[in-house]
């Protein structure tokens, strides 16, 4: 790895703390990019602090205020938890160093089920529109986050009511997927490469994506909200938090390790594998687009009828 100007560099391995188990979401972003600085010479592991919808790991990155030697997964829910209430810390709390890329939201159901009354995307819009209070979603981490936002978008559009789905919450989208797989809900949104494994074993079928266009690999043949004439590409981005406290030369080794770390040899082959989106942001970008989105997540959170602190 190119040493930066300011000469600061790591002096110990780096923890990265993911906020899932093994397997979930968070963790997937933090084993590829531990493969990708580790390949750039950058000494890290992977720390699994699962808990409390991936809320509990930010407590262990509160006690290592001014820590450079922890880097944190994050993702929109920093801000959809903080305006619905259900934390009291944002991205203000934090650092922000990076967007690594962004996954969009999958619809996914039960392949096998015979009463399954979804087999095409236009056959949950006609349920969602009809009796809405009869489908059952399977949702990871929280009420109000981008799943449960582009799930509100559908059901807006073809004039159900957003309150009435009945709404399964866990920890982590690995639970909302096997709640599906288990017969226990009808439908989960979440993110796109959590189902996949499911997707590939023919116990899940993809009804449609919110990306702006077909992803490829197991949702080569899955139609996207827009092709269904849904206006709904709601994706949930994942990047990097460091702690609190961290001075212009950290910041400046850990925004160009992080840059560098996109540009490895293992991570757009990675991004490919899981139908993930390419999306590095950094700096002033990164600054703005985080006040950005709070500001656009607050009024989607008010329009669709949840609490929010706007």
């Amino acid at each position: 790895m190119t040493e930066p100007r300011n000469g600061w560099q790591p002096e110990r391995e780096t923890d990265i703390l993911a906020g899932t188990p093994p397997g979930g979401g968070l963790d997937r972003t933090a084993r590829m990019l531990a493969a990708a600085l580790q390949s750039n010479g950058v000494a890290c592991k992977v720390v699994n602090v699962p808990g409390d919808g991936a809320r509990r790991v930010w407590a262990s990155v509160d006690a290592r205020a001014g820590d450079p030697h922890v880097l944190c997964i994050s993702s929109p829910n920093l801000t959809t938890d903080y305006l619905t209430g259900v934390a009291a810390f944002s991205h203000a709390n934090y650092t922000p160093l990076a967007i690594l890329y962004n996954e969009y939201i999958a619809f996914v159901t039960h392949a096998n089920r015979s009463d399954s009354h979804f087999g095409s995307a236009g056959d949950l819009l006609k349920r969602l529109r009809t009796d809405t209070a009869r489908v059952t979603v399977a949702l990871s981490t929280a009420a109000g986050n981008p799943n449960h936002i582009a799930l509100a978008q559908v059901i807006l559009h073809v004039g159900g009511d957003v309150r009435a789905p009945v709404i399964r919450v866990f920890d982590s989208a690995l639970d909302a997927v096997a709640d599906v797989v288990a017969g226990n809900a009808d439908v989960a949104a979440v993110t796109a490469a959590s189902a996949v494994p499911e997707l590939d074993a023919g116990t899940l079928r993809a009804l449609a994506v919110s990306a702006p266009a077909r992803l490829g690999g197991s949702y080569a043949q899955t139609p996207t909200w827009l092709e269904c004439g849904v206006p709904c590409t709601l994706g949930a981005w994942r990047g990097v938090h460091g702690a609190q406290g961290l001075d212009a030369a950290q910041i400046a080794f850990w925004q160009q390790a992080l840059a560098q770390a996109t540009q490895a040899a293992s991570w757009a082959p990675e991004l490919a594998r899981q139908s993930l989106s390419p999306m590095l942001v950094t700096g002033v970008a990164l600054t703005a687009q985080l006040a950005q989105e709070q500001t656009e997540m607050a009024a989607m959170l008010a329009a669709l009828g949840f609490r929010d602190k706007a």
